[in-house]
């Protein structure tokens, strides 16, 4: 009993270690996309000691767009997706067969001692996966604001009417702005929590596995059949 205490007790504090190094990369990542989105404004540049500049020369955008690119891969890429993926299929899981055990006997299911410990881990798990989904979006969101651009782009008419003579300059700028507006657009993707989404057959049978087992047990604690 003590050394089989002792190996879940070492398992437990390996995984949940390599969840929070996952943690700190997210937290990493998010940090890097709210100072990136802090470079072309003065005030906020200034708060944060941070460089600044604006979008006014196709020099400056072509700057902009490599830096955002360069953070977007900087710091470990495929070490954290094996982790967050390996959290998610554990999670699946326990829900897989904490719904087997409620469908054999739902009435005696709190009163087997692994079945707690299968509710605390599920419990633990799906919190980091909610904190490492909230992470993503934010970050996402920074990186995904073309809101910066459409700025610069007003930016650019309101000089164009001020210094007529540099209008062909300005204008080249702008249309730069404009094409990178539009791979913006087109490049960036959804925010993924894990890797498994890539495979659609995956996937697939997961949701239907999942889903299925879900609607078991919710039909035999309500007493009516419910397909979800």
């Amino acid at each position: 009993s003590a050394i089989n205490f002792l190996e879940r007790l070492c398992l437990t504090w390996m995984f949940f270690f390599m969840m929070c190094v996952a943690e700190r990369t997210y937290k990493q990542r998010f940090l890097f996309a709210k100072l990136f989105s802090h470079i072309t404004s003065a005030r906020k540049a200034r708060k944060y000691e941070i460089p600044h500049f604006r979008l006014k020369k196709v020099e400056n955008i072509k700057i902009w767009l490599s830096l955002r690119s360069y953070l977007k891969r900087r710091g470990p890429q495929r070490s954290v997706d094996v982790v967050v993926s390996s959290i998610f299929l554990l999670a699946l899981s326990i829900a897989f067969i904490c719904c087997a055990q409620v469908l054999k006997g739902h009435k005696t299911f709190l009163n087997a001692a692994h079945n707690w410990e299968f509710l605390i881990w599920e419990a633990a798990l799906l919190l980091f996966l909610l904190r490492l989904a909230s992470l993503g979006s934010e970050t996402n969101k920074k990186y995904s604001n073309i809101s910066i651009l459409l700025t610069e782009q007003i930016n650019l008419y309101l000089k164009m009417e001020k210094k007529p003579n540099k209008k062909e300059q300005l204008s080249l700028v702008n249309n730069v702005l404009k094409l990178s507006t539009k791979l913006l657009k087109e490049l960036d993707t959804p925010f993924r929590l894990y890797s498994l989404t890539m495979n659609p057959l995956i996937y697939n049978i997961t949701r239907v596995v999942i889903l299925s087992a879900v609607s078991g047990v919710i039909s035999d604690l309500l007493g009516f059949n419910i397909r979800v």
